[in-house]
């Protein structure tokens, strides 16, 4: 069973927000509340696998709020794609991405996703991601062709196991890999790393 803290400014979406979640035999409501704030202190205690959290219109009040939750996976649901900071987004924990028009399948495939440790991102939200990065002084270290695989896969949203499966190797080799990789692109997640590769043109999605 999957625990899901709902949180959302208006009560009419986070009841709304609670059904949906609710209508999957999977997933299991333990909280909800109005503002991080609230339920900041209880998350330790209800332990919950993901975050469902609609930043409404306007996000930017949340990324200092997220900074109290860190080590949580976190789905977010934005009326405006386009004003979300996306590089503070995944910086502070975000896996997910979603629509306000998301159907109610979306959500609960996202939620799913996520609780599993895979990225969940909008079609919107691919759009905004720079194809390449900029310029660097210090340019990231070569992928072998392995990694490069890994990498492509990860893009895709799969766990080590089944990176494993597809690619006939141990899931102690592909968390070596994944090691690899994030040591040669500086950085610290799955989710930075699938955005790096895409800004440097590694992989597309």
């Amino acid at each position: 069973m999957i625990r899901v803290i709902v949180v959302a400014a208006s009560s009419v979406v986070r009841a709304g927000l609670s059904a949906v979640v609710s209508s999957n035999t999977h997933l299991t409501v333990v909280a909800t509340a109005s503002d991080l704030d609230v339920v900041s202190k209880e998350i330790e205690q209800l332990q919950p696998d993901v975050i469902l959290l609609d930043l409404g219109s306007n996000p930017e009040p949340m990324w200092s709020k997220l900074q109290l939750i860190q080590e949580q996976q976190i789905i977010a649901i934005a009326e405006d794609i386009d004003g979300i900071d996306l590089e503070t987004a995944f910086r502070l924990g975000v896996q997910g991405i979603l629509s306000s028009t998301s159907t109610e399948a979306e959500i609960i495939a996202g939620v799913e996703a996520v609780a599993s440790g895979l990225v969940v991102l909008h079609p919107d939200v691919l759009e905004l991601l720079p194809m390449r990065q900029k310029v660097v002084a210090n340019p990231v270290q070569t992928l072998t062709h392995r990694e490069m695989e890994v990498l492509g896969m990860l893009g895709y949203g799969l766990g080590n196991k089944a990176i494993a499966k597809r690619l006939q190797i141990s899931e102690h080799t592909v968390k070596f890999h994944v090691s690899s990789i994030f040591q040669k692109l500086g950085v610290s997640s799955r989710t930075e790393a699938v955005t790096a590769g895409v800004r440097l043109g590694l992989i597309m999605l």
